[in-house]
């Protein structure tokens, strides 16, 4: 693949900053606002709860909450998404009361949200957790700031306890926080409507509750795991891309790892160019909390070690279920075993193609790479997963020159609304 591709706003970012939208009185402007599934479910619960939602153009959108009150959410769509979550904080800060379903989402082991309920409890907050539904409530006292130990880093607990701490009565302090920039993101935004957050990006985030938050326009940050995405198809095909409106900083430890593959990674001011090489070496990966590499680029390099020399180990050190995207790549013909949380992966000298599954979102994105790489025709099923968090991933990678189409597939629309891929 050669070109240019643009990377659209953060999935991780906006599916927090959506529900946060829910404290504000009044129009919050969102810029870069990527064109994914999860965003347009987020926007559909907010309508139902009374907000007022319109596009300016295609990645900008006005959100006005003045008029929202609290009532059952769908939970038709509650129930698909990961982020639904977030609507605990953000729902206990607006009404002091919330009920939202178990997180949904993709299927790549538990997402407990003990550390979520821990850290809101502390602040005041009852919990009743019930067949399937979570209920919370605040309203004998409010919220209150307080000291919140989390006993392992959480994105989502981290996120979700700023959330309910910014209209808190006093301060909360988060320990042991997670730093990912898509936390930074949320606290810049909430911040610029009003809010006293400080720290984030350190493993300690101080949160001075105040009076209200007011409307206002943000941009939100551009998807580190879209462009990374882009930079392992790049290596992966032998082609040479220029992956544009990123944050270098927060892609180095995927460059570092495709250095040591024996690709060119160059910086700039807001892109990276990556040069393929079609002798890639080996490397051994171990997924950590950020800064170290992160589990959402997982797949994608397994994808990548598949066709380097020499014998790779993948260590995951998120997730307990993360390598059933593995299964599929061995009916492509790659040579790899999987030990609990530890894959090996000998290199192979191709690829080819076949009838294979999205297993979850980023599995789903790295099997297509996988079909880009491989010899002769690869269907992609279950390409609702990867529609979560691409947009117009399709469009992006035709436009690098890849031989790739969406294809209709009946059942699949019916269950999903989504359809297959052919790579060729």
């Amino acid at each position: 693949m050669h070109g240019e591709v643009e990377i659209s706003g953060a999935k991780n970012a906006a599916v927090a900053i959506i529900p946060a939208t829910l404290m504000v009185n009044g129009v919050c402007t969102l810029e870069n606002l990527p064109q994914i599934s999860d965003v347009d479910m987020l926007l559909t619960i907010l309508q139902h709860l009374g907000a007022t939602v319109h596009y300016l153009d295609k990645s900008t959108v006005e959100i006005d909450c003045t008029n929202v009150h609290f009532q059952d959410a769908p939970f038709d769509l509650m129930r698909k998404i990961r982020a639904s979550y977030y609507l605990i904080g953000a729902m206990l800060g607006r009404f002091g009361t919330a009920k939202t379903t178990m997180p949904g989402g993709c299927n790549f082991g538990v997402r407990p949200i003990d550390q979520h309920i821990k850290g809101i409890t502390a602040l005041g907050a009852a919990f009743v957790v019930e067949n399937g539904f979570i209920y919370a409530n605040a309203t004998d006292g409010g919220l209150r700031g307080a000291k919140v130990y989390l006993d392992k880093v959480s994105v989502g607990a981290t996120m979700n306890i700023m959330l309910a701490a910014c209209q808190a009565k006093g301060r909360t302090v988060i320990e042991n926080a997670a730093r990912e920039p898509h936390i930074v993101d949320l606290a810049n935004f909430l911040n610029s409507m009003g809010a006293d957050v400080r720290g984030a990006g350190t493993d300690t985030i101080k949160i001075n509750g105040v009076e209200a938050l007011h409307g206002g326009t943000y941009t939100i940050i551009p998807d580190q795991i879209e462009a990374g995405t882009f930079m392992v198809a790049a290596a992966a095909t032998g082609g040479e891309v220029l992956v544009k409106n990123v944050i270098p900083r927060h892609l180095e430890v995927i460059s570092a790892k495709l250095r040591e593959t024996g690709c060119v990674v160059e910086e700039y001011g807001d892109a990276v160019l990556v040069r393929g090489t079609r002798a890639l070496n080996s490397t051994n990966i171990k997924t950590q909390p950020y800064p170290g590499f992160p589990t959402d680029m997982q797949p994608l390099m397994g994808v990548l070690l598949c066709l380097a020399r020499g014998t790779g180990v993948i260590t995951e050190g998120i997730y307990d279920n993360r390598f059933k995207y593995m299964d599929e790549l061995r009916r492509m013909g790659a040579e790899v075993q999987v030990d609990g949380k530890t894959a090996i992966i000998e290199g192979v000298s191709e690829l080819t193609g076949a009838n294979v599954r999205a297993c979850d979102l980023r599995a789903g994105a790295a099997v297509v790479v996988a079909g880009l790489c491989a010899r002769g025709r690869t269907q992609v099923e279950d390409v609702h997963y990867i529609e979560r968090g691409y947009e117009d991933f399709v469009g992006k990678l035709s436009s690098l020159g890849a031989n790739i189409r969406r294809v209709a597939d009946t059942e699949a629309e019916e269950r999903h609304g989504s359809a297959a891929v052919l790579c060729d």
